[in-house]
């Protein structure tokens, strides 16, 4: 009987265990500093705590997964992000939904694309890398949640915002009501 309890014990301990690591798996958590997920504009900018408003296109792709966009110019400076990003497309792709924006002004999304994610208020220039997906909210309900930059961040810094934003969505769109 006591041997009983111990393994009974032992697998809660091991359950629960499994369902701490499941929860945290995510490698940056949702918040306002430098390297978090926002839910509202960061820290770092003018708009600093104000809500997003969040592109249609970009609510409704996130229906079915995280988002990816990628503004741009075809110039010498972001050719580094382009390589990098394309990797991460064909490696995420089935994972993701991708949306490569020129800057050259052909697409009218480029405008919305930065009213909403420029982290910087609006003063960015391309590359503009912006990943987003959904999270839970203290509340029990889920939000959009995104992270951006206009740096050159290469692929390894591409692809921990990327795995993160697939699990935090996997975990969340089954809550989420657009």
């Amino acid at each position: 009987m006591v041997k009983n309890k111990l393994a009974a014990l032992v697998a809660g301990i091991v359950l629960a265990a499994g369902l701490v690591a499941t929860v945290s798996a995510a490698e940056y958590s949702v918040g306002s500093a430098s390297d978090d997920w926002w839910t509202s504009y960061p820290d770092q900018s003018p708009a600093s705590g104000s809500d997003v408003n969040h592109p249609n296109w970009v609510l409704e792709a996130l229906e079915d997964k995280p988002v990816l966009i990628y503004a741009h110019l075809e110039c010498s400076y972001c050719q580094p992000q382009t390589e990098a990003i394309n990797e991460i497309v064909d490696e995420y792709g089935d994972d993701i939904e991708f949306y490569e924006i020129l800057g050259d002004g052909s697409d009218e999304r480029i405008e919305e694309a930065f009213a909403a994610y420029d982290p910087n208020g609006g003063t960015s220039t391309v590359p503009l890398t912006v990943i987003l997906t959904l999270v839970p909210r203290e509340d029990a309900e889920t939000e959009v949640a995104w992270h951006s930059t206009e740096e050159v961040t290469g692929k390894e810094w591409i692809a921990e915002y990327v795995e993160d934003a697939i699990d935090y969505h996997k975990e969340n769109v089954g809550d989420w009501d657009a």
